[in-house]
Order: C-alpha cells, then sequence, then structure tokens
C-alpha cells in the first residue's frame, strides 16, 4: 500500500505515514494500490485501474486520546497554504485568515472580539 499524500510505500498495520506523517487514506495526489501520481479529480488510477479513493479510512483516529493529523483538514481546495499562514500571522488577530479559507462565522466572531 502507498502513501496517497507522498506516493512513499506503508505498511498494511500502519495508521499514518512515516514520511509525511498524514493519515492513511488521507490525500488525493497518489494511488494507494500502485503509488502512481493521480490526475487531479481522478475516479480511478489510469495505472492499475482501482478506485482512487482506495484505501481511505473511515475514522481519521488512532485512539481514544490521540488524533491523527489529516493534511487537507485546514486548508480548502484551490487555497494556497502561504497565503492563509501569511494572513494569520500578520493579520490573525482581527480574523482576515478565516474570511480567505471561508470560515466567515469564525473571522466576523474574530473581528467583533478584535
Amino acid at each position: 500500500m502507498y502513501c496517497k499524500t507522498c506516493g512513499n510505500e506503508i505498511n498494511e498495520i500502519q495508521v499514518i505515514c512515516l514520511n509525511c506523517g498524514c493519515a492513511k487514506g488521507s490525500g488525493t495526489k497518489y494511488c494507494a494500490n500502485c503509488g502512481k501520481e493521480l490526475t487531479e479529480k481522478a475516479f480511478a488510477c489510469l495505472n492499475c485501474g482501482v478506485s482512487a479513493d482506495f484505501g481511505a479510512q473511515k475514522s481519521k483516529s488512532v485512539s481514544t486520546d490521540i488524533t491523527v493529523l489529516d493534511c487537507d483538514s485546514w486548508c480548502p481546495a484551490g487555497k494556497e497554504k502561504i497565503v492563509a499562514i501569511l494572513l494569520a500571522f500578520f493579520v490573525g488577530g482581527f480574523g482576515i485568515h478565516n474570511f480567505y479559507l471561508g470560515e466567515t462565522k469564525k473571522g466576523i466572531l474574530r473581528l467583533c472580539t478584535c
């Protein structure tokens, strides 16, 4: 099995990729069956024919008190992570980065409490 975020080979019993630290099954860039790069919004791998959601985990938690990092959970598709980080660093107190990430209610709350 391969990591769907970085494409490195992972064990069947591993819950996270030791290379990138992402949860097994999270990500959409590489095929979990053969490790080849997937095209954007692919339904199936063009190399091996396996479904693009093969290997996806239903639960993000490893145990009751440890939660695995989901690499794509905090920055939605189409948004640049570096822009979000810079906005949070420079004008984070005003909540401007929340508006950029599409979290309007959270941004308004931060703006009001600032």
